[in-house]
């Protein structure tokens, strides 16, 4: 699929604020995921392969804020798109979830 500003019907382009935010700009925003309640990032560009600058920009947000809400090395990221597959977003997990395929 190619890379959109929005897609109709896509619950990430919506970014409808039904969870705390953490942090948001121009390409990303931070906030507690509504099934899994840990820190998610979400690519503000509808698509699942950002430009490798937009990816370190929002992983490195996302470290950030899970680091300020969890601890420093007290979670792993995860990047596999398992509900949303189409559009970009990671999440900061207990590095014991069960969910966790580490490449």
């Amino acid at each position: 699929m190619a890379e959109q500003e929005g897609a109709p019907g896509c619950a990430l382009c919506a970014a409808e604020q039904v969870t705390p935010w953490f942090h948001e700009d121009d390409r990303c925003w931070v906030a507690e995921c509504l099934i899994c309640r840990t820190p998610m990032v979400v690519w503000r560009r509808h698509g699942a392969d950002p430009p490798a600058a937009d990816r370190e920009h929002m992983l490195a947000r996302l470290s950030e804020v899970a680091a300020a809400r969890l601890g420093d090395g007290a979670f792993r990221i995860d990047p596999v798109m398992r509900r949303i597959p189409d559009h970009f977003h990671a999440h900061a997990r207990d590095p014991a979830w069960p969910g966790f395929a580490w490449s």
